[in-house]
């Protein structure tokens, strides 16, 4: 095994560690955005509920 071939197997170990933790990254803000978009829809429904039930009985 030469110098080059190893300094190529561990240049393949590095890139997928990296690539790891960006697609790690990647999905952990992708689910915190769905998350929040999930909230705030469900956050105007009950809005819209709460306002409805009040504007009936004035």
């Amino acid at each position: 095994m030469n110098k080059s071939t190893l300094w190529t197997i561990l240049g393949v170990i590095v890139a997928v560690i990296i690539a790891w933790v960006l697609v790690d990254v990647l999905f952990s803000v992708l689910w915190f955005i769905g998350k929040l978009v999930i909230v705030a829809i469900v956050a105007a429904i009950v809005f819209f509920i709460i306002r409805g039930a009040f504007s009936r009985r004035e």
